[in-house]
């Protein structure tokens, strides 16, 4: 592919190129989420009984987050050897047409079993390509930001999650405007079939930045990782173990308001799926601005103590979401929805793409970051929506009770996570990895 303009080093442009890019691959990949809770139980899985249907919707969805490690590793390899650049094209394509074509698949009634095999594969392919998204966006923001200000830059990346679920919810909301039986014909199509026009635009944005400059030293260095994922594992194990677990309430938060709870608004709740829509598009909208700020607070105050106040807020605010929501009550149920995802998801979220990215050295970090969001996003993300279904499914009500105090105990283990692991603000990013002691918790020496 040839560069539409002089490629950019200036970090700003490059922030703005990696928020824009991960915005339109998670528009993508959330799009799914958003049909697998209002349409796809309906047009791929009607031949199952209600619960079934949605279970076998849900289970859809999962899927993509077990192909994610798959990319993440792949890509996160490639990553390491070739460059974030060109793998980042990459990904962008495998998402923007495995999307489309999702838009175009036959239903159970027209093809039938063979629909569902069909959802199933592209889901797959989705999962492959946001798989290696992610540490090449954070990446392009970090490995270009000012010393100091890599959490305000890194932040950016982020924004790309809450953006994309914006646009998503936003395209349903529009869609769902008309009447049910256009919306399932055709309205919820014209959403995935988006993605094309969305793809063109990001791929010539990425075409137009350069390489990073920390991945340029290693090159020009001779330091490049013949087997990177392996040098992770070697060097830094405990340091990856902890940081899937600082992504377990993320993950969580993230997948509990947008899909899980959406399905539960409106089949168990009752209330409209417009208002739902509206509520997790407000909610996403705040947790754009959130996720900047919490990323410049990191700066200022440190990863750790901003990451802290999320997750604890998660914590805190848990039954009484679960009593808003399943209330049916229109203005509690939006305030909940908007709280989880407009402050405690961008709290969490905001300080991670510079913590995790300091973490890690330039020989395996697009690895490592690959490794850390895609493994452990399998149970933290891709997971919940079934954990959550199932808890559900344990009380006589259908009442979310036990899934509030699931949402309890992801919180602790993450902030447990968290304080195992050192504070990195105001660190340079590494070059050489970082001895696993270093990472231990300093103990007082007594004579």
């Amino acid at each position: 592919m040839s560069v539409p303009h002089k490629a950019t080093a200036d970090p700003k442009r490059v922030a703005l190129a990696a928020s824009v890019g991960a915005t339109i691959e998670w528009y993508d990949f959330f799009l799914y989420g958003t049909a697998a809770g209002l349409v796809f139980d309906r047009l791929y899985f009607n031949g199952l009984s209600g619960t079934a249907a949605t279970f076998a919707s849900f289970g859809t969805f999962a899927v993509g987050f077990l192909a994610r490690p798959v990319g993440g590793l792949i890509f996160g390899h490639f990553g390491d050897r070739i460059g974030r650049k060109t793998m980042l094209i990459w990904t962008l394509v495998i998402m923007g047409v495995g999307t489309s074509l999702v838009g175009l698949l036959p239903t159970y009634d027209s093809i039938g079993v063979l629909a569902p095999i069909a959802l199933v594969v592209l889901r797959i392919l989705q999962g492959i390509g946001v798989g290696g998204e992610y540490g090449g966006a954070v990446l392009l923001a970090t490995e270009f930001a000012p010393h100091g200000r890599r959490g305000l830059y890194g932040s950016f990346a982020h924004i790309g999650v809450p953006g994309g679920l914006v646009l998503a919810s936003g395209a349903f909301a529009i869609a769902s405007q008309l009447p049910d039986a256009a919306f399932l014909a055709w309205g919820w199509r014209v959403c995935f079939l988006i993605s094309i026009v969305l793809l063109a635009i990001g791929a010539w944005i990425r075409l137009s930045i350069m390489e990073t400059p920390s991945f340029q030293e290693v090159q020009a260095e001779k330091k490049v990782s013949k087997l990177p994922v392996g040098e992770l594992f070697r060097r830094q194990p405990r340091t990856l173990l902890l940081g899937m677990g600082t992504r377990f309430v993320e993950g969580f938060t993230y997948n509990l308001y947008s899909v899980f709870l959406l399905s539960y608004a409106v089949a168990d709740a009752g209330l409209s799926r417009s208002v739902v829509l509206n509520a997790i598009m407000a909610g996403a909208l705040l947790g754009v601005v959130t996720t900047v700020v919490a990323g410049a607070l990191s700066d200022r105050f440190g990863r750790r103590p901003v990451y802290t106040v999320g997750a604890a807020l998660g914590l805190v605010i848990a039954f009484p979401v679960a009593a808003a929501v399943q209330s049916g009550a229109v203005v509690p149920s939006v305030a909940a929805f908007i709280g989880g995802l407009g402050l405690v998801y961008g709290t969490v979220y905001g300080p991670l793409a510079a913590f995790w990215s300091e973490l890690f050295d330039t020989r395996y970090r697009f690895s490592a970051l690959n490794a850390l969001y895609q493994i452990s996003g399998v149970v933290a993300s891709g997971l919940t929506p079934l954990i959550a279904a199932a808890l559900v499914a344990l009380s006589d009500d259908r009442s979310l009770w036990w899934v509030a105090g699931y949402n309890v105990v992801v919180a602790a283990i993450s902030l447990t996570c968290m304080w195992l692991l050192p504070e990195t603000r105001g660190e340079r990013l590494r070059d050489t990895a970082v001895d696993e002691a270093r990472a231990e918790p300093a103990r007082e020496v007594v004579a």
